[in-house]
């Protein structure tokens, strides 16, 4: 159903169910017509988000599937680009996209964390540039998000050896982690070469605090991608401001329009990089 059949369908059943409710509604609202008004403005506005927020995911998901050849990551992603051109996406920008390939080919990294897995867009631009023996991990809150996105990584041609999705919060799944490679790597794992944190930019600085307690970011050296879809003032402040604090670590490797590069590197300084 497409968002604003929804909308329509949604405002109309909401109308049948409030009908006989309607003389007390207008007897309240002469006495309170602002503040009434305002109320179901805004419950009407927060219904009409939701319904819209799943429905683009499911369409999403239809579009790219009925129309990518199958087996083929670069089709995937071409036609993520072209749902994108003519309706609401969760995929990052060309831009973004750019900056995230250019830091996966020069890291190479044969383990990626990915927070914030959406339509399954980055993960597959992720692991069509990982080398031979990379693996994704992938933290989706979601629930049908994170199906739908990982149907979408099937179909582009990855099999499950090659990814896992962890359908969570962050916070949950950090502490998690350790265990989890352990068991993938049979003790041998360093941790993470890139991290790309693409969720709520209120969770960069712990789920960075919980990595660092938890030893997943690799001691010789590991990029984490910060995605500012937003880019409102002030939303990476904290964790810039750990980043800045800690220069035996950390360093700032690149700004560009949303996107920030960190690098890390234990017992390391800003100049040797």
């Amino acid at each position: 159903m497409l968002p604003s059949v929804a909308s329509s369908v949604f405002k109309m059943w909401l109308l049948v169910a409030s009908a006989p409710l309607l003389p007390a509604i207008f007897m309240v609202s002469r006495r309170y017509r602002v503040k009434v008004s305002a109320l179901c403005h805004r419950t009407l506005a927060w219904a009409l988000r939701l319904l819209r927020g799943r429905v683009c995911v499911k369409s999403t998901h239809a579009f790219v599937f009925s129309r990518c050849t199958h087996g083929k990551a670069d089709s995937v992603l071409q036609t993520y680009d072209l749902y994108a051109d003519t309706h609401p996406s969760l995929c990052i920008s060309p831009h973004m996209s750019e900056v995230l390939d250019e830091v996966v080919m020069r890291v190479r990294p044969p383990l990626v964390l990915e927070l914030g897995m959406h339509c399954g867009y980055s993960s597959v631009r992720l692991l069509r540039l990982l080398p031979p023996a990379g693996r994704l991990i992938t933290v989706e809150l979601d629930p049908l998000t994170a199906e739908l996105g990982e149907e979408i990584v099937l179909v582009s041609g990855f099999k499950h050896f090659q990814f896992q999705v962890l359908t969570s919060s962050s916070a949950e799944a950090i502490p998690t982690l350790p265990s989890l490679l352990t068991d993938l790597d049979k003790g041998t794992c360093e941790g993470f070469s890139l991290v790309l944190m693409d969720h709520d930019p209120q969770q960069f600085l712990p789920d960075l605090l919980s990595l660092e307690r938890e030893e997943l970011l690799r001691p010789s050296g590991c990029s984490i991608i910060l995605i500012d879809r937003k880019q409102r003032a002030g939303n990476l402040t904290e964790i810039l401001d750990h980043i800045g604090a800690r220069p035996d670590c950390y360093c700032i490797k690149s700004e560009r329009q949303g996107v920030t590069e960190i690098f890390y590197q234990k017992g390391s300084t800003g100049l040797d990089r």
